[in-house]
């Protein structure tokens, strides 16, 4: 293992003033305050951040500008820090009105699904620039050198996780603080410490105290790296083997199997990645001495020689699912996070191909500055109109939309229009606007009933309409019925008895007797008695088949039972519904009747599939 150098004191060591410490309490303090009011808002109707749009941002600015205030702060009368508030101040307030236009626009759009991206995006970027504002605020200019980026970089991070464990052992403190006194019947605390002012104000205090003690206590964060930095360094030869014991097994055993999982992208992102941070470590700032031996330090570099291998197949499986299905969110971001990692193998690559002596991948440093710069980029240009991630996601949905041609699946394209209508925001919604007067859909009368019926939706999992509305919208005559209703391939329709029964609301059925809803009808002797039962299902249902089953008697016909049968995977539910549709019924009759003895209720055979495997006992 390495000798660290012999620790010099840097800029972040510096001690802070009285005022400072105080600021940075108060701050926090603040930040709570401010996040409740937005809280508090969102569950009243007026108020300026009553709507989504103001709240996004609102919350951007208020996590990431403080944030920032808070790791950097030195003196307060720094002119340049307040400078570099006043910049991130309206560069993330440009940034969270984009991102507040496009999540909104509509009745029912999931805004998480891109908000949720956006703040991981800006997070990940203010984090990345954060070095070098602080940087800048101590030096005056923007150039800087790899070591004085790296020692803020670390630091950053580690008062980060040490604030959140502080946090965390507050709360429990907290927690144990009620549990006692509840005890004796006290529950005054407990009930504070629910509140939801009390919540905010209080994690806004301990994050402050665990920001001021990862910023005052230097040698403790030094210990903290330096553990972190011997973990990483005696697992990076044992992921550099595992990387390439997995790059040699490639040849035998194909890469087929990759393309038939979801998850291999996400996998090889993960590798690459882990190698890049566990790299990072143990290079540090690349003034310290190789902590290997030759032999080993070969092994690592092959290691890292095969992370282009990997980006690459990480690529190839993103491309390979955009070439097959389209854009989508998901893989919008997959793709941006496989050109990061694509840059990042080559960056490493290249430091082990062109050694510097002296130096153990010596121009690793140099990779690392480039690539936090188009980190940087990237964050702000996936959260503009210049690389607006829906506005790609929704052409690319579009374009397959209309390029769909003969017999289209309903219940496919119910589905792809539900993702443009709620999981794009804006641009997916003003997509199927417009789809209303392309040739496709006003020339096709169902796609275009479709269409109108997912656009008036306000949310996306609707509840069962009322009774009342059911019974007003249902078909009355059984002509109508006759043609609203399909009868399955190779069966015969029910008698004429039946449908005047169900048209008259003698049998329960008012969804399938609605006009948007698909309803299969078959007529066979099902119970063996000699005359033909009806059996009524519902394709339409989002998840699987509910099925009616009709008999008769002396008074007429009457409802046996419901049957529902729901698949877990989306291509058995589709091979169900048209399995009902074209009348593949099967009848298991039992083999078992049931029993009841003199006064007690029936008594069902339900024998287990292993019923004939007997214990073997000694």
């Amino acid at each position: 293992m390495q000798t660290p150098p012999p620790h010099t004191p840097g800029p972040a060591e510096t001690p802070l003033p009285r005022q400072t410490r105080a600021f940075i309490v108060l701050v926090a303090l603040l930040q709570g305050g401010l996040l409740y009011a937005a809280e508090w808002s969102s569950t009243h109707t007026s108020g300026p951040l009553a709507a989504l749009g103001p709240r996004v941002c609102w919350y951007t600015l208020v996590l990431t500008v403080p944030s920032m205030l808070l790791l950097s702060v030195q003196q307060l009368h720094d002119r340049r820090l307040w400078q570099h508030v006043a910049v991130v101040s309206a560069v993330f307030a440009a940034l969270a009105g984009w991102a507040a236009w496009s999540a909104t626009g509509a009745p029912g759009l999931e805004s998480h699904k891109l908000l949720t991206p956006f703040g991981l995006s800006v997070a990940a970027g203010l984090f990345v620039a954060l070095p070098w504002l602080q940087h800048r605020q101590q030096h005056g200019r923007w150039r800087a050198a790899y070591t004085a980026l790296f020692e803020h970089a670390w630091q950053n991070a580690l008062t980060l996780a040490l604030a959140l464990l502080f946090v965390g052992v507050c709360w429990m403190v907290l927690s144990l603080w009620a549990s006692l006194f509840a005890l004796v019947n006290i529950t005054f605390f407990r009930s504070l410490f629910h509140e939801d002012p009390f919540i905010y104000l209080a994690t806004g205090t301990m994050a402050g105290l665990g920001i001021l003690i990862g910023r005052t206590q230097h040698r403790a964060v030094q210990v903290m790296r330096q553990i972190l930095f011997a973990i990483c360094t005696g697992l990076l030869p044992l992921l550099a083997c595992i990387a390439l014991l997995f790059a040699l097994t490639l040849p035998l055993t194909g890469l087929q199997a990759l393309w038939q999982t979801r998850s291999a992208a996400a996998i090889l992102l993960c590798m690459v990645f882990a190698l890049v941070l566990f790299a990072n470590a143990v290079y540090q700032d690349g003034r310290a001495q190789p902590p290997y031996p030759r032999w080993l330090r070969r092994v690592v570099e092959a290691g890292l020689l095969s992370l282009p291998l990997y980006a690459g197949l990480a690529a190839y499986a993103v491309a390979l699912r955009v070439a097959q299905y389209g854009w989508t969110g998901e893989r919008f971001w997959g793709a941006t996070l496989t050109l990061v990692a694509v840059a990042y193998a080559l960056g490493y690559a290249a430091a082990v191909m062109r050694p510097q002596r002296g130096r153990w991948l010596g121009h690793l440093s140099s990779s690392n500055i480039a690539l936090s710069w188009l980190v940087i980029a990237l964050a702000v240009l996936v959260n503009t109109p210049m690389l607006d991630p829906y506005r790609i996601v929704v052409g690319s949905q579009t374009r397959q939309l209309l390029a769909r041609t003969g017999t289209v699946n309903p219940d496919a394209e119910r589905d792809d229009l539900e993702f443009l209508r709620f999981d794009n925001g804006r641009r997916g919604y003003q997509a199927l606007q417009s789809l209303r007067a392309t040739p496709a859909f006003a020339k096709d009368a169902r796609r275009s009933k479709r269409l109108d019926q997912v656009l008036a939706r306000q949310q996306r999992w609707e509840m069962e309409a009322a009774p009342d509305t059911l019974l007003r919208a249902r078909i009355s005559d059984p002509d109508a019925l006759r043609t609203h209703l399909a009868v399955a391939t190779g069966s015969k329709a029910p008698a004429p008895n039946w449908w005047q029964a169900l048209a008259q609301g003698k049998l329960d059925a008012d969804g399938c007797l609605q006009p948007d809803r698909e309803c299969i009808v078959s007529s066979q002797d099902i119970d063996g008695d000699g005359q033909d039962d009806a059996l009524l299902c519902e394709v339409s249902d989002r998840f699987g088949v509910s099925c009616f089953l009709y008999t008769r008697d002396a008074q007429g016909w009457y409802e046996v039972d419901t049957l529902q049968s729901f698949p877990k995977r989306r291509q058995d539910q589709e091979a169900l519904r048209e399995a009902v549709r074209h009348g593949r019924l099967t009848i298991h009759h039992r083999r078992w009747p049931d029993l009841q003895f003199p006064g007690a209720g029936q008594m069902h055979i339900a024998p287990p599939a292993t019923a004939r495997i007997r214990e073997q006992r000694p």
